[in-house]
């Protein structure tokens, strides 16, 4: 009995270490994106996500604000809306805080 503990133990435990090891590279990937957007805004290399939602929102009137996106390496931020069924992306330069594109 004690043996059947201890191998059911083991077995969930390493299921266990490879679900955490299979999320780690996404859940790093989310972190690190979130962490460059902190550090370049901490830098003023570019604007906070509030300065940008707050010149955005107002212009998309009657639409539902999904949430943003960010891309350290190209420094724009991607803020995505729906209105019926209708899915609009707002690009917007995160230095300027320039709508860049809408589509």
């Amino acid at each position: 009995m004690m043996e059947k503990t201890a191998l059911l133990t083991f077995v969930g435990l390493l299921c266990l270490s490879i679900s955490v090891m299979a999320a780690s590279p996404a859940d790093a990937q989310r972190r690190g994106a979130g962490d460059d957007a902190r550090q370049q805004m901490l830098d003023g290399r570019v604007k906070s996500l509030k300065e940008i939602e707050a010149s955005v929102l107002p212009r998309m009137r009657g639409m539902k604000y999904i949430g943003p996106e960010y891309d350290s390496r190209t420094r724009i931020y991607r803020l995505k809306f729906i209105r019926e069924n209708r899915v609009v992306f707002v690009d917007v330069d995160a230095r300027t805080g320039k709508v860049i594109r809408q589509q």
